[in-house]
């Protein structure tokens, strides 16, 4: 507990101690970071509250978060919300910023009791919390997101991570330590009396004790778990992990060396688990490999984990679909169906076709020919949602079209990622340095950059969507990309990362990029 209070870092930390402080009627005001420029410690979205005499959360490295609460409680005393921009362009030229970045903060003073018991609440309970930011409407509380005005932001505040160890010894002991250390929800299931003890020993609140791999206590997995197994013993394994397999945690992995996960792996398939189940599970873990010292695998092992979380930054990560164009004809390729060409062994569509995202896309759709079987099941096996698209010769722009009907009819998604199907070789990092650029407020289109040309894979917002409509024959999303004002940034991709695959010389380059 002492380490979560000394942050303050997640929204539900901060939202308790604002309930706390509300319904002791104590003079109070709620800070949201609404914009950032430039560098920033803290993405938009972050929270700061202020009390009387105490702070909790944060929003900068220290270089402002003194006169921020003391703004706040000024605030406080005119019973008046304020915006107030810290860095470039900020009044208050004595307070820097040294990353010469700009920072903009929204003071709500004394919000609505009810709203933030109800906030912090859902985060209690495990659901994503919609916070809607105006300079003149102040905080609403959202159940989707919808329009807003240009005043407005909206964020999305995941829960916390919640991490589940099942294990024995040293290994599973730290983790759980370090995990707990940090603040995260941590819950051991322990099969050795002597670890049960010492783990309540050093005020573990949630352990539990494994008695039988036929009988295993209730995984309560959700899409903010992980899941670690740091078990050395085959009779427990293959069960706890196929548990974990029937669930929706985000990360699941296993210690181990790599013929270990191999063999694991292999078990899998024996208890009847399919290959997409299996690529599920992460064997060795850690970001570090052969590591030998508990604590030194715990840091590996749960840096991995964050770096797997779908709410590793505060909040305004947007609801995402992938939509795959895979629907081309192949006519300039030498023999035969190139995204069915074989690529390290597997054809070209499957490697483009295991690209997903962290947080998960809410739709994964792609777009094929009106018969091509072999691709549809590819995708299948991959589960993307296929639509058959019967004009995808008129070019192009027909397959974006039937993609983009089934996501504009769909109000969750904001935003839309576009992939081609022979382009194998994106990298994962380069879609998320895109989501990591769109929660930027004013970003609104972002393009990749190869060699000084634009290309796919291409992030547009919902507000773009009707303009994308506008595309014939075979023009694609760059026409409009081109065509925007505001709001459209470049992301650079590597040579070798943004080629695609168009003739039988492409694909032998392709396959000796990959063995370079």
């Amino acid at each position: 507990m002492a380490a979560m209070l000394m942050t303050g870092e997640h929204a539900q930390d901060v939202l308790e101690r604002l309930v706390a402080w509300l319904d002791a009627d104590e003079e109070c005001a709620l800070v949201v970071v609404v914009e950032t420029q430039g560098g920033a410690v803290r993405a938009p979205g972050a929270l700061l509250a202020v009390g009387s005499e105490a702070t909790i959360g944060y929003i900068s490295g220290g270089c402002i978060d003194a006169d921020v609460a003391f703004q706040a409680r000024q605030a406080c005393m005119d019973k008046q919300p304020r915006r107030v921009r810290y860095g470039a362009g900020s009044p208050f030229v004595d307070l820097t910023l040294p990353c010469g970045g700009a920072i903009v903060v929204q003071i709500l003073p004394k919000p609505d009791a009810e709203l933030i018991r109800k906030a912090h609440q859902i985060l209690v309970g495990r659901q994503p919390l919609l916070l809607e930011v105006s300079e003149t409407s102040g905080l609403t509380l959202r159940e989707s997101r919808v329009e807003v005005d240009d005043s407005a932001c909206v964020f999305q505040y995941a829960p916390k991570l919640r991490l589940r160890i099942a294990g024995r010894g040293a290994d599973a002991l730290a983790l759980a330590k370090m995990s707990d250390a940090a603040g995260y929800e941590t819950r051991v299931q322990l099969l050795d009396e002597d670890d049960i003890i010492a783990a309540q020993g050093a005020g573990l609140k949630h352990v539990q004790a494994l008695t039988t791999a036929s009988e295993l206590l209730p995984s309560n997995d959700d899409p903010w778990s992980a899941f670690v197994l740091l078990f050395h013993d085959q009779d427990w394994e293959v069960p706890l992990l196929k548990q974990a397999l029937e669930g929706s945690a985000f990360y699941i992995g296993a210690v181990g060396s790599r013929t270990t996960h191999q063999k694991r792996c292999a078990e899998l398939q024996r208890a009847n688990c399919s290959d997409q189940q299996i690529k599920r599970v992460r064997g060795p873990i850690g970001l570090v490999p052969s590591l030998r010292d508990a604590s030194f695998l715990a840091i590996s092992a749960l840096a991995e984990i964050i770096e797997a979380f779908p709410g590793a930054e505060t909040a305004s990560r947007q609801n995402t679909a992938l939509l795959m164009l895979a629907a081309g004809a192949s006519s300039r390729f030498e023999n035969g169906d190139k995204l069915l060409a074989e690529l390290d062994g597997r054809p070209v569509l499957e490697h483009v076709a295991e690209q997903t995202l962290s947080p998960n896309p809410m739709r994964r759709i792609a777009v094929t020919p009106a018969c091509n079987e072999e691709r549809d099941r590819i995708l299948g096996d991959q589960a993307w949602e296929i639509i058959r698209n019967p004009n995808s010769a008129e070019g192009q722009s027909t397959s974006l079209l039937c993609g983009l009907d089934a996501v504009i009819a769909d109000s969750d998604v904001d935003q839309i990622i576009l992939l081609l199907g022979d382009m194998p070789r994106v990298p994962s990092r380069h879609i998320s340095q895109m989501l990591k650029l769109a929660e930027q407020n004013r970003v609104t289109a972002i393009m990749s950059e190869c060699d000084g040309v634009l290309c796919p894979p291409a992030l547009f917002k919902r507000k773009h969507f009707e303009r994308l409509l506008t595309l014939e024959g075979d023009r694609g999303a760059k026409s409009i990309f081109q065509s925007l004002k505001a709001g459209s940034v470049t992301l650079k991709l590597a040579t070798e990362h943004g080629r695609d695959i168009d003739v039988v010389a492409d694909l032998q380059e392709a396959s000796e990029m990959m063995h370079a």
